[in-house]
C-alpha cells in the first residue's frame, strides 16, 4: 500500500515509533520516498504536496492494543472526530481506533478482541451499537476473517 507523504522524513519517524515499522532499501523514483515493513506486507510513502483525502484509509491490526494507543496518546495523533470516538468496539467484539498521520492520512488500528485490554482502555471504549441498532446482518459481519485473530 502506498500514501502521500507532504514531509516524508517526518512520516517515516510516524511510522517508525507509532507501529516499530523497519525500514527497506527503496528505488530512486525521483521523488522523496521509504519503504516500511508491516508484518509481511510494505507500506510506501511518497512525497506528494496535496492534501489527504477526509475518509479514505488503511488499517493496520497489532498485537498490543494498549501500548500502541498510548504510544499514540503520547505522539497526540488520535483522531477521535472523524468516526466520533477514540475507541470503539464493533459488534464482533473486535476493537479499534484511528490516528491521522503527519500529512493528514487516516489510518485505522484494528485489535482482535477486548480480552486483553488494560481497564483505562475499557473505561474508554465505546460500543458502536450503542449509536446505532445493528440489524441481523450488521451483527453478522466480522473485521477478522477466520485465521485471522
Amino acid at each position: 500500500m502506498s500514501v502521500h507523504a507532504v514531509d516524508v522524513e517526518e512520516s517515516a519517524r510516524f511510522y517508525t515509533e507509532l507501529f516499530e515499522l523497519t525500514e527497506l532499501p527503496a528505488p530512486d523514483f525521483g521523488t522523496p520516498t521509504r519503504w516500511l515493513q508491516i508484518g509481511d506486507l510494505q507500506l510506501h510513502l511518497f512525497g506528494r504536496p496535496s492534501p489527504a483525502p477526509a475518509y479514505h484509509h488503511f488499517a493496520v491490526t497489532v498485537d498490543d492494543l494498549t501500548e500502541v494507543y498510548a504510544r499514540a496518546e503520547k505522539l497526540g495523533v488520535i483522531d477521535a472526530d472523524t468516526y466520533g470516538h477514540a475507541l470503539i468496539e464493533l459488534p464482533d467484539g473486535a476493537v479499534q481506533f484511528y490516528v491521522r498521520d503527519p500529512a493528514g492520512n487516516l489510518v485505522e488500528v484494528n485489535y482482535p478482541g477486548i480480552d486483553k485490554l488494560d481497564d483505562r482502555l475499557r473505561a474508554r471504549l465505546h460500543r458502536m451499537a450503542e449509536d446505532r441498532e445493528q440489524n441481523a446482518d450488521n451483527l453478522r459481519a466480522t473485521l477478522f476473517l477466520s485465521g485471522q485473530r
